[in-house]
C-alpha cells in the first residue's frame, strides 16, 4: 500500500515542514466539548462506560490542552489497548508536549475537526502521551519513526496493533494533502482500509518494526577502551564543525548544547589549547548576543532556525536555563570578566522569577505562541520602544538592539515588521559610537530594559507548562547550587534547597521510591534513569554548596536504588527503566547526549565523583564498566557525546580531593572555600570536616578517611590529595590555590 511503504521509505518528517507551510495551519479553533462539570466528571467512568475524552481526568497540561477535542482520547494505558483489542481496532498514537507549536497547529487542524475525529473515534482507539511526562514511550516510538522515515520530531504520530507494536509512523500531518504531503483524512481513510483488507501486511510490517526495536535494543558492541585519544578526538570533530563566525557548531537549526562548551573548557584545562577556550567562549558571547537570548525578561530559547542565534524558536525549556547555567558559570570561572557571569544571573533571575512554583520546584517550559502568533510576546515595533522611552533614549534604544521598520522576524506565523532584540555591538563599543560613557550607557540601557520589560508584563503570556519533573529539577538544583559557589550568590543556593528538599519529600511512591511528576499536588509517574541521575547530580553540587551531610546522604541512598533497579548485569550500562516498570516493547539503554545528556553519561560521573568523596572503590568499577558498555557507540562520533566525554575527562584525571576542616562559622574556613568556589576546578570534589557538632559524626560516617583530617593548630586547614597522594595541609589561602595549581 503507497502510504505504509512511504513509512518505510521516508515521509517528511518534522523538521521538514517547520518553515515550509503556509499560513494555512493557522485557523482559529473549530469544534471543542465543552469539559464536564466537577459533578458531571465525578460520575464518568474513566477504564469504561460510553465513548468520551478521557484526558479530562489527567494531570499532564498537553494532555489537558486536548480534553476538548471531539477525539474520544484516551491516556496510554490499559484501557485503551483493550478497547482496541476487543474491537479489533488499530490504535492511533499521538506524543507532543504543552510548549510545542506543531502539536498546537495539528490540534487546531485535524484533532478540533469534526471530519477527522468522526474518522479516528470510528476507526482507531485514539491516545494521546506528553512526552516530558513519558518519556520512555516517546524514546521507543520516536526510534521506531527516525527508522521508517529518516527523520524525527513532535508531534508524533504512530499507527499500531493493540499489543503495542507499530506500522506506521510520521511527524506532523495537515488535515488534507498539502505541497504533496499527505493529509491526516487520507492516511487514516486508508489506514483504516488497509487494517480491515490486509490484515497479514499489517502484521507483517508490525513484525519488522518489532524486530527492528529488539536489535537495537539488544546493538551493544564491544569497543576499544576510551582514553585521552579519545578526547581528542571528540575535541577535533567539534574543531571541525565550528562556526568561527558565529560560534556554535553546524549550520541552521541550531542548538545550544551546552555540554559541548564544557567539554571544551574541560579540553582547553587538560591541553592548554586555546582553541579549546576560544570555541567555548565566543559561541557563549555570540548565543549571549543574538535573539536566542531574551533581552528583556531572561533565560534563553529552545533553539536558533537560523546559524546566527538570531530568530529563535521560542520555546524556553527548564533544562536549558540549567545546562546553560552551568555553562555560563564555568566560563566565568575561567574568564573571570563580567559577561559570563552576568548571563549565568540572567538565567537565575528569569527563573526564580516565573519559573519557580511556589512549593520550591521548578516548572518545566514556555510556549513559543501566545495570542495565536509566534514570537508575539517577545518582538517589538520601533514605535512601541519609542513610546515608552521616548525619542533620545528610545531611538538609541533600537540602535543598540537592532529593531528597525523592516524588523528581523519573517516568519510565516509570526507578527508582520517585527524585530527580535539582538545586539551587534559590544556596550563599550556602542557608547564610543554615541560618545558616552560605557557606565552611562550601561545604566541607560537597564533602565531602558526595566520599563519595556513592564510594558511587555502586560501582554498575553506564553502558556506557562506547570508541571514538576524531577530530572529537569535535578539539572536546575545542580545548576543554582555551581551558581551559589561560583558567583558568592547565596540565594541561589536557598533555592537549590528548597527544591531538593521539596523533591526528597514529595517525589516518593509508598514503596520510597523516586516518582517524576508532579503537578497540583499530586506526584505520579515512576522515576526513570534521568530522574534518579540527574537529582543525583543536584544533591552532589548541593552539597559542597551547603556542606550539609543530609544532601550528601541522599544522593549515596539514591544512587545505590539507581543502581539496583536499572542495571544491566549481562552487559553493564543502566536501562531508562527500572525492572519493575511497565513492560513496553522493549528496555532501552540511551548513550546518546542529545539537548538533555544521556542518564548513563551524568551517572557515571556521580559514580566517579562518589568514589572520590567516599573512598569507596565499588563505585568507581561501576563507573569503569559503563565506559565499556558505551565505548564502540562513544568511540565512533565522540563529539554526539559531550558529557560522556566529560565525564571521561574526569575518570582519567587527575582529580583533586580537597577536605577543608575548622569551623563553619569561621573567617578563614570561609576563606578557604571562597578560593576553592570562585576557581574552575572541574575535576575535584570538595568535603567540608567541621571542628564540631552533630554533623561531624555524620560525614565521617560518609568518608571515614577525613577522620585524621582536622584543623590545625586550633586553626582551619585545607587538604588536598591528587593522583592518591595527599599534599601538606595548610591555613594559607594562597598557598592552597597553589596546590590546586590556580595561578
Amino acid at each position: 500500500m503507497a502510504i505504509l511503504a512511504a513509512a518505510w521509505l521516508g515521509v517528511a518528517g518534522c523538521w521538514g515542514v517547520l518553515h515550509s507551510e503556509d499560513g494555512a495551519a493557522q485557523q482559529t479553533r473549530q469544534t471543542r466539548r465543552p469539559l464536564p462539570s466537577p459533578e458531571a466528571l465525578a460520575k464518568l467512568p474513566p477504564d469504561g462506560g460510553p465513548d468520551y475524552n478521557r484526558l479530562v481526568f489527567e494531570k499532564s497540561p498537553y494532555l489537558l490542552q486536548h480534553a476538548g477535542n471531539p477525539v474520544n482520547w484516551y491516556p496510554w494505558g490499559e484501557a485503551a489497548f483493550a478497547k482496541a483489542k476487543k474491537e479489533d481496532k488499530p490504535v492511533f498514537l499521538s506524543v507532543g508536549y504543552a510548549t510545542c507549536h506543531w502539536c498546537h497547529v495539528m490540534e487546531r487542524e485535524s484533532f478540533e475537526d469534526a471530519k477527522v475525529a468522526e474518522i479516528l473515534n470510528r476507526h482507531f482507539v485514539a491516545v494521546k502521551v506528553d512526552r516530558e511526562e513519558r518519556p520512555d514511550i516517546d524514546n521507543i516510538y520516536m526510534e521506531v519513526c527516525q527508522a521508517m522515515t529518516g527523520s524525527g520530531g513532535w508531534p508524533l504520530t504512530i499507527i499500531m496493533t493493540p499489543e503495542k507494536v507499530p506500522f506506521f509512523a510520521g511527524t506532523y500531518f495537515p488535515k488534507e494533502e498539502r505541497f504533496g504531503r499527505p493529509g491526516i483524512v487520507q492516511i487514516l481513510t486508508q489506514l483504516a482500509e488497509f487494517w480491515r483488507q490486509e490484515p497479514g501486511k499489517v502484521q507483517a510490517a508490525a513484525s519488522e518494526a518489532s524486530w527492528f526495536l529488539q536489535k537495537q535494543a539488544e546493538r551493544q558492541e564491544a569497543g576499544e577502551p576510551l582514553g585521552t585519544a579519545t578526547l581528542e578526538a571528540g575535541f577535533n570533530e567539534l574543531r571541525r564543525r565550528y562556526d568561527a563566525e558565529h560560534g556554535g557548531f553546524g549550520g541552521a537549526p541550531k542548538f545550544p548544547t551546552p555540554h559541548d562548551f564544557t567539554f571544551l573548557l574541560r579540553s582547553w584545562r587538560r591541553t592548554g589549547n586555546p582553541a579549546a577556550l576560544e570555541m567555548a567562549g565566543n559561541s557563549l558571547r555570540k548565543m549571549a548576543a543574538g535573539g536566542i537570548h531574551d533581552h528583556l525578561g531572561g533565560g534563553f530559547h529552545r533553539y536558533a532556525t537560523d546559524g546566527e542565534w538570531l530568530v529563535p524558536h521560542f520555546e524556553k525549556m527548564l533544562y536549558d536555563q540549567a545546562l546553560l547555567a552551568c555553562a555560563y558559570v564555568e566560563m566565568h570561572q575561567v574568564d573571570g570578566t563580567g559577561l559570563y557571569g552576568e548571563m549565568a544571573r540572567d538565567i537565575f533571575r528569569y527563573v526564580l522569577r516565573d519559573m519557580t512554583a511556589p512549593e520550591g520546584g521548578f516548572y518545566s517550559a514556555e510556549d513559543a505562541d501566545s495570542a495565536g502568533l509566534e514570537g508575539q510576546f517577545y518582538v517589538w515595533r520601533p514605535e512601541e520602544i519609542l513610546k515608552v522611552l521616548g525619542p533620545e533614549k528610545g531611538g538609541r534604544f533600537n540602535r543598540f538592539y537592532g529593531v528597525t521598520e523592516a524588523g528581523n522576524f519573517h516568519e510565516p506565523h509570526g507578527p508582520e515588521k517585527h524585530s527580535i532584540l539582538h545586539t551587534a555591538l559590544t556596550e563599550a563599543e556602542f557608547a564610543a559610537q554615541e560618545g558616552l560613557t560605557p557606565t552611562a550607557l550601561k545604566n541607560e540601557l537597564a533602565e531602558s530594559r526595566a520599563a519595556l520589560f513592564a510594558v511587555r508584563e502586560q501582554r498575553v503570556h506564553p502558556f506557562k507548562d506547570d508541571k514538576i519533573l524531577t530530572d529537569w529539577n535535578g539539572l536546575m538544583i545542580a545548576a543554582l547550587a555551581k551558581g551559589a559557589q561560583a558567583l558568592g550568590e547565596p540565594e541561589y543556593a536557598v533555592a537549590a534547597r528548597r527544591a531538593a528538599d521539596f523533591l526528597l519529600k514529595n517525589m516518593r511512591d509508598d514503596r520510597g521510591f523516586l516518582l517524576h511528576r508532579y503537578r497540583q499536588s499530586a506526584a505520579a509517574i515512576p522515576a526513570h534513569l534521568d530522574d534518579y541521575a540527574f537529582l543525583v547530580l543536584g544533591l552532589l553540587e548541593l552539597y559542597e554548596a551547603v556542606l550539609d551531610p543530609r544532601y550528601l546522604e541522599e544522593a549515596l541512598r539514591l544512587s545505590a536504588e539507581m543502581t539496583a533497579r536499572f542495571w544491566d548485569e549481562k552487559q553493564g550500562g543502566l536501562f531508562f527503566t527500572a525492572a519493575d516498570a511497565e513492560k513496553l516493547l522493549i528496555r532501552k539503554k540511551e548513550f546518546y547526549d542529545g539537548a538533555v545528556p544521556a542518564g548513563n553519561s551524568v551517572a557515571v560521573l556521580c559514580y566517579l565523583r562518589l568514589a572520590r568523596m567516599t573512598g569507596n572503590a565499588a563505585w568507581e568499577e561501576r563507573a569503569r564498566k559503563i565506559l565499556a558498555a558505551c565505548a564502540a557507540e562513544v568511540g565512533r562520533a565522540p563529539a554526539a557525546h559531550a558529557q560522556w566525554l566529560v565525564a571521561l575527562d574526569f575518570a582519567i584525571g587527575p582529580t583533586q580531593e580537597i577536605i577543608i576542616a575548622g569551623n563553619r562559622d569561621d573567617e578563614l574556613t570561609r576563606e578557604l572555600f571562597s578560593g576553592v568556589r570562585r576557581s574552575f576546578l572541574p575535576n575535584k570534589v570538595l568535603l567540608f570536616h567541621p571542628a564540631a557538632g552533630e554533623e561531624k559524626p555524620r560525614i565521617e560516617k560518609i568518608a571515614e578517611f577525613i577522620r585524621a583530617q582536622t584543623p590545625i593548630a586550633g586553626k582551619a586547614a585545607a587538604y588536598v590529595c591528587e593522583n592518591s597522594a595527599c599534599k601538606l595541609p595548610t591555613s594559607d589561602p594562597r598557598k592552597l590555590m597553589e596546590l590546586l595549581g590556580i595561578e
